[in-house]
């Protein structure tokens, strides 16, 4: 049993509760290093954006290469989706449709939802303005029990899953039992579903650090327990799939009423906003009806459903398929480089480990004083003292410049500065 179970030995099926989330502690903890980094120029740019993933910084005019951006396929600048954009605001003379959407939805809107449940092959999509905005709506309803049939589930929470998930636990205790259960845990999620309970289990489909959920396992707890699964598969949409369906629905036959995904069309997708792919027209309505950031929030703006109406089209003609390719190159070739621990994956999120805050702070300003712009990534993003490079591939990188990046990886080796001091412990 790891140390974190035995820390409530009463309650051996769950990891550390705690009540609220300790803010306070967690800004003490990470002050120095957000200071380093926004000092140095990691964090907080401006810059002006020039082709083949390029930037300019704005208060230096450096030119860098960027691996920041996550517009896996360079959609968001595609001149069809550009232009797809002006054109809905011609449409509509709105930039923002400012009405509740339990009233009014402008007709592209409607157009975008219907043309997006056909091209993902599921009963219905709801879209939001951000993919944080539609987990906010839909996850109180889940912990309420209007997705399980008047039964409130235990929820069973990812270690990893990501902040826009993790952040309404507080919420979602006013409702149910939530716990936090390890990473892809699959054992314990089962231990779980034994009890007897309704259990849902959250987390993300493709993990913003690497890695991914295991769709086919949890879908065979799903057939022996009635397992309700909710994945934020933000990072896996239009990269992996014949449309674009993403890392989570491409490995489903179908989408059934025990299963919501939720999507970026951001990222991959290249325009902007979020989605729920939805399996059960009775979970759509509650969605519809009693989602706070549906009902008394606006829809995304104008010129973000243009864009994804450009996109939807770009997902059914072969287009897609070759820049999946030239992603899936630009990874084989990183990998081939620059080996980390999801070398091989098929997702375009690459991390390389450094551990030491400091480290990998001198080791990112290294990096941008030679032309390479990565995040820097530490503290409360990953568990103190395992501070990594975080590096997004895309389909718009060039070759040449991801040789260049491998080299002053193998060959720079900067010494960490001196640390300031640092109160210790994690936020409780």
């Amino acid at each position: 049993m790891s140390k974190a179970k035995e820390t409530l030995p009463n309650s051996p099926l769950s990891l550390s509760q705690p009540k609220a989330r300790n803010a306070a502690k967690m800004a003490e903890v990470s002050r120095p290093h957000f200071n380093r980094a926004y000092e140095s120029g990691l964090m907080g740019v401006s810059c002006r954006v020039r082709d083949n993933r390029r930037i300019e910084i704005a208060a230096t005019g450096q030119e860098v290469i960027d691996y920041t951006r996550c517009g896996y396929l360079n959609l968001d600048s595609h001149p069809a989706v550009l232009a797809a954009a002006q054109a809905s605001m011609d449409e509509i003379a709105s930039v923002h449709f400012s009405v509740a959407r339990t009233r009014l939805s402008a007709e592209p809107l409607v157009r975008l939802e219907h043309q997006l449940a056909s091209l993902f092959d599921v009963q219905s999509v709801v879209v939001f303005p951000t993919v944080a905005a539609a987990n906010m709506g839909a996850l109180p309803l889940l912990a309420a029990g209007l997705f399980t049939g008047g039964e409130k589930p235990l929820i069973a929470f990812d270690r990893f899953a990501h902040v826009t998930l993790q952040y309404h636990i507080p919420v979602l205790r006013e409702e149910t039992e939530v716990v936090v259960i390890e990473h892809n845990d699959l054992a314990h999620l089962e231990q779980l579903c034994r009890s007897g309970r309704q259990v849902a289990y959250i987390g993300d489909g493709a993990y913003s650090m690497g890695g991914a959920a295991p769709v086919r396992e949890l879908r065979a707890l799903q057939e022996k327990y009635g397992l309700f699964v909710y994945l934020d598969d933000a990072h896996g949409i239009s990269v992996v799939g014949k449309h674009g369906e993403g890392f989570v629905r491409s490995q489903l036959d179908g989408l059934d009423d025990r299963t919501i995904v939720a999507a970026s069309l951001g990222k991959g997708f290249g325009a902007a906003g979020g989605l729920l792919m939805l399996g059960s027209l009775e979970i759509e309505n509650a969605i519809r009806r009693y989602a706070p950031t549906y009902g008394f929030s606006c829809a995304p703006n104008m010129a973000a459903v243009g864009a994804a109406l450009a996109s939807a089209e770009l997902h059914r003609t072969p287009e897609l398929h070759t820049l999946q390719r030239a992603l899936n190159n630009n990874m084989k070739l990183f990998d081939t480089l620059i080996p980390t621990e999801t070398s091989g994956s098929e997702l375009p999120i690459r991390i390389v480990r450094i551990g030491d805050e400091h480290a990998a702070l001198a080791k990112g300003e290294s990096l941008l004083r030679q032309g390479h712009y990565a995040s820097v990534v530490f503290f409360p993003t990953v568990p103190r003292g395992q501070a990594a490079l975080r590096m997004a591939i895309t389909a718009a990188h060039n070759p040449a410049d991801i040789l260049d990046l491998s080299l002053v990886l193998r060959h720079d080796e900067p010494q960490p500065a001196s640390a300031p001091a640092i109160a210790q412990g994690q936020p409780e």
